[in-house]
């Protein structure tokens, strides 16, 4: 009964994964002001062109609610409002941590006028971003369109992480970004960060009186980056909310006064991929089916015995366009645990999606587990156990001489034939009359025969 349990709320959990990533899903869009929708037109026009529902609110509006009743209202939430002080209604960074707990998707811009709600919100997330007024500057790599203060940057592809599934193609043209900087915990494995900031680069607040060090410089100077929590939640802080701009997706790029010029920047079709993959458009797997059972058989046994040869087999599938398509991959591995593992395989890829392994049980009885553990970067969370059971060899299924025992048989039956033949040799042994040793033993007898005789006359 707890497996056909455990079978319906894993079917459930992915028929609604299925439909919440089918449909584009209701998101919440905070806004600072409303003519941020026209500022932002192209971005939200992609979103609904993707089916999504947009609910656009002002970030300090007294209804605001995204939890009602225990049940969250939206599936993504957009923020678009830097320079909020505090969010209105029943929203909170504890209710946001609250939803990104329970499987939603976020995703922020902030600006240089970032408030304190949202540094608190990034830094529930992972990242720190830099004080109130602060701006990433470089002097090297600026756009010619800058006002001289070199804020508005050129950001080169090669500095978004090489993960395709969540930035697309890095072979686009330069890219615009004007904001603050961030930085984030780089031995936390859940943290991505997704785009870079050049070496001559620097977070810092421009014409400070107060002669202070910079936030961030260089490489660790972060522009975008993001979080894939445990439970495969997804979200991406931005520093900069100019990045997703009308005027930043059209406008022409020139590093410098001698830098090439580019026509239109990049900045849309990264957007378009990392929209699609912070709600869960791209990079989302599945476990579609496991079977296993022993070689030369197609049903599982109840209970495995020691040295079976076993045969797993898992589909996994992976959401493209809407639709879930085999997914293709030489890296998984599947591993046959008992506290430890006792066998780590690759699983050879076979039509269709499927993925086999072909291992013999070791020689330790026990309760054990078939798991895949696959985390890559930009990919959910793939994980899947089956508990088997394995039991030690029946008496009929022992061998009627094992190889190894063959010295002990020899020996066994050598003492045999040994004690045999003695017992022949001394149940038919004679005395020799010709032996001197014979008569002398027949003269002492007589002699002892005849002095009793004599006493008895």
């Amino acid at each position: 009964m707890a497996r056909l349990n455990s079978a319906v709320v894993f079917i459930c959990g992915c028929i609604l994964l299925s439909a919440r990533a089918l449909a584009g899903g209701n998101t919440l869009v905070l806004l600072d002001n409303l003519a941020i929708k026209e500022t932002h037109s192209i971005f939200f026009k992609s979103l609904l062109e993707r089916d999504y529902t947009l609910t656009f609110k002002s970030a300090d509006e007294a209804n605001l609610l995204l939890i009602k009743h225990g049940e969250f209202l939206y599936d993504h939430l957009i923020i678009f409002a830097p320079s909020v002080e505090e969010f209105g209604g029943a929203l909170s960074v504890e209710t946001i941590t609250e939803f990104i707990d329970g499987g939603g998707n976020v995703l922020v811009a902030g600006s240089s006028t970032s408030g304190d709600i949202l540094r608190e919100l990034a830094s529930e997330c992972g990242f720190e971003v830099d004080e109130e007024g602060a701006a990433v500057i470089d002097h090297f790599n600026y756009d010619i369109n800058d006002q001289g203060k070199h804020t508005l940057i050129v950001a080169d592809p090669s500095n978004l992480i090489d993960a395709p599934i969540i930035v697309g193609s890095r072979n686009v043209a330069p890219l615009l970004y004007e904001g603050t900087g961030l930085i984030a915990d780089r031995d936390n494995p859940l943290v991505l960060q997704l785009l870079t900031a050049e070496s001559t680069a620097y977070s810092y607040v421009p014409d400070n009186a107060i002669k202070e060090y910079p936030h961030a410089v260089g490489k660790n100077t972060l522009l975008i980056a993001a979080l894939q929590a445990r439970n495969n939640a997804r979200v991406v802080f931005s520093g900069s909310m100019y990045f997703f701009s009308d005027e930043a997706f059209t406008s022409p790029v020139q590093k410098g006064l001698g830098g090439k010029k580019y026509e239109k920047s990049g900045n849309q079709q990264v957007v378009t991929a990392l929209s699609q993959w912070v709600f869960k458009e791209h990079g989302v797997l599945r476990v579609n089916k496991v079977t296993h059972h022993r070689a030369g058989e197609k049903t599982a046994p109840t209970a495995y015995t020691i040295m079976d040869d076993l045969v797993y087999t898992i589909d996994v599938e992976i959401l493209n366009k809407g639709k879930w398509i085999p997914f293709e991959a030489d890296d998984i591995q599947l591993e046959f645990v008992r506290i430890d593992p006792f066998v780590r395989t690759t699983l050879q890829k076979k039509k269709g999606g499927k993925y086999e392994a072909r291992f013999r049980i070791p020689d330790v009885y026990g309760v054990y587990q078939l798991k895949v553990d696959y985390n890559r970067v930009g990919y959910t969370h793939l994980y899947s156990t089956t508990q088997v059971s394995v039991r030690p060899l029946q008496h009929t299924q022992y061998e009627r001489f094992i190889t190894s025992a063959y010295p002990y048989y020899f020996s066994a039956f050598s003492m045999m034939l040994g004690v045999f033949l003695f017992s022949v040799v001394f149940l038919h042994y004679k005395d020799d009359p010709m032996d001197p040793a014979s008569n002398w033993k027949r003269r002492q007898v007589s002699a002892v025969k005849d002095e009793k005789k004599s006493k008895s006359d």
